[in-house]
């Protein structure tokens, strides 16, 4: 996948609570079809970026533009999947994939015909008329990522979203994520605190510093898929971002 012109503009981005400066004069670009991570100590305002991004945050200063225009969350088509399962449980597993093109009122047949597409990619084909309560929690984040990958967003904001998986189950939806981001095009912002997660998604890497937060480094990230975390070239863009984030 090649990237193409912005999707995401960002200038200036300053936003505090109170007297606590969070983000402190952010710039940066996001390019079409990018897997963008962004990593930094935990505290530092990733989560912040992303809720004044979608608007849940006012900013004090600064601009965050989508397609050139100010962001738009009625006109722009962008999804977020949350730290925290977002599932209806009153709603199976079929009925929670096609929600957002329910909501968006897309024609009954578009609405099965995308729920179908997704639930076959993320593998619960077998599972469609189960609800969230009878889901393992690996399930349960399929779900979701199936749901915001059915609307075909043009912008996916990811604020770690397996952050309390075990290790296995953490690799195994990573990989899932990138299949539908490579099938889909995509562009996905995610946030994370582990290194090793953002060098195995990503193909660009911005690390944040600590508070008031600004940009440190914007890094490239040309590591060949699928990737291996023990390869020489992993652990050494690896060390690297730990230590950018490590030493201030």
């Amino acid at each position: 996948m090649t990237p193409g012109d912005n999707i995401v503009e960002v200038r200036n981005l300053t936003k505090s609570f109170g007297d606590l400066l969070v983000l402190n004069d952010i710039s940066f670009d996001v390019k079409r079809g990018d897997f963008l991570c962004i990593v930094g100590p935990t505290g530092c305002g990733k989560t912040t970026f992303l809720n004044s991004l979608t608007k849940l945050y006012d900013i004090d200063r600064g601009e965050m533009l989508v397609n050139g225009e100010s962001i738009n969350l009625k006109k722009h088509n962008v999804a977020y999947i949350f730290q925290e399962y977002s599932t209806m449980q009153w709603l199976d597993v079929e009925q929670n994939i096609g929600f957002g093109l329910k909501i968006k009122k897309r024609p009954k047949e578009e609405i099965q015909e995308k729920v179908d597409k997704v639930i076959k990619l993320v593998g619960l084909e077998k599972y469609r008329h189960y609800y969230p309560n009878q889901l393992s929690v690996s399930m349960l984040q399929r779900v979701v990522i199936a749901r915001a990958f059915a609307t075909e967003p043009a912008l996916l904001l990811m604020d770690e979203p397996y952050g309390h998986l075990d290790l296995q189950l953490k690799y195994k939806l990573e990989d899932e994520l990138i299949n539908l981001w490579e099938k889909t095009g995509t562009t996905v912002i995610f946030i994370t605190h582990n290194i090793e997660e953002a060098v195995y998604l990503s193909n660009r890497i911005i690390v944040l510093t600590n508070k008031p937060t600004t940009i440190k480094r914007e890094m490239l990230n040309g590591l060949p898929r699928p990737r291996d975390i023990a390869s020489p070239d992993f652990i050494a863009l690896r060390d690297q971002v730990t230590e950018l984030i490590k030493w201030w």
